[in-house]
């Protein structure tokens, strides 16, 4: 049986192993709502009011416990030529156009993850991190989470159906079957209630 000076002492020596658990976030209200899930349901006793008797030491990174990375994977963004009149005349889109939608996903990334952090802030012992990256959202996020050696991912599902899944492919499924830790997938309340 551990006592509270021994867990204090194993903490201070480095033993306490931190927890690093990741939740992808994109625009969908089922991303938000596995993160909300997460929150209540894995983080539901570390809240402010929890613990008010706590020093403040706490509020250092380095005395938290867990990680919460939120990650958003957002679409490169390809110039390509548009064929236009006869005899394969290539219309080439300008690099305006790419710096415009660049700077139009980084203000959505930013916002998303703006938006995922907020609700974060009432928890404590919780130090968390927002990550962008840029190419498919499966390949990237199973990378991430093994190259951050993630102790869990959470994924919301989109409940895309049969015909739409076998075409657009999951990322849900995809994260499942290709990450290397174990992935926690949420359903939405619709789909739960079915």
């Amino acid at each position: 049986m551990e006592t509270e000076k021994g867990k204090l002492v194993a903490q201070q020596e480095g033993l306490v192993k931190k927890t690093r658990i990741m939740v992808g976030i994109d625009e969908s209200d089922e991303s938000f709502h596995g993160l909300q899930w997460t929150l209540d349901n894995l983080f539901g006793c570390i809240t402010a009011t929890a613990a008010p008797e706590q020093p403040e030491a706490n509020d250092e990174a380095g005395s938290r416990l867990i990680t919460l990375s939120l990650v958003h994977v957002q679409q490169a963004f390809h110039l390509h030529y548009v064929p236009a009149g006869p005899g394969g005349t290539a219309f080439y889109i300008p690099s305006s156009v790419e710096e415009s939608v660049k700077k139009a996903q980084q203000q959505i990334a930013k916002a998303l993850l703006s938006r995922a952090s907020d609700m974060c802030k009432d928890k404590m012992n919780i130090e968390v991190e927002t990550l962008v990256f840029e190419g498919d959202p499966k390949e990237k996020i199973c990378r991430a989470a093994q190259e951050m050696h993630v102790d869990l991912l959470v994924i919301g599902s989109r409940n895309l159906g049969k015909f739409k899944r076998a075409f657009l492919g999951s990322v849900s499924d995809y994260c499942a079957q290709h990450a290397n830790c174990p992935v926690l997938i949420v359903k939405s309340p619709k789909e739960a209630s079915k």
